[in-house]
């Protein structure tokens, strides 16, 4: 009988290991995968909030260009020759440098 015991002791411990297994697997999971992407997300989202007319910004095409107007989910951004482009916030991926004086 007390083989029986020790047989079930030993299933239930390795059902635990098993478990406790799966729980640091998704703990390192989440340090290394979710809670960055969670940090470069807030991130993203406080740039593209903070962005300014007069900024020089290239958007995720690469288009290079200085931002002449905003509204709530869009920007207007003067590129070479003086065209315009309309384009949502989410497409500006990054700033080239600090406000840059209006030459008008």
């Amino acid at each position: 009988m007390n083989i029986l015991l020790q047989a079930a002791f030993n299933k239930n411990g390795g059902a635990m290991q098993q478990i406790l297994l799966i729980v640091v697997i998704l703990v390192i999971f989440y340090f290394f995968m979710i809670r960055p992407q969670m940090k470069r997300s807030k991130e993203q989202k406080k740039f593209r909030e903070s962005l300014q007319k007069g900024q020089q910004v290239v958007t995720i095409g690469g288009i290079h260009g200085k931002i002449t107007d905003i509204q709530d989910g869009t920007v207007t951004i003067e590129v070479e020759n003086g065209a315009r482009l309309k384009m949502e916030k989410s497409a500006i991926a990054s700033s080239i440098g600090d406000q840059l004086p209006d030459n008008k």
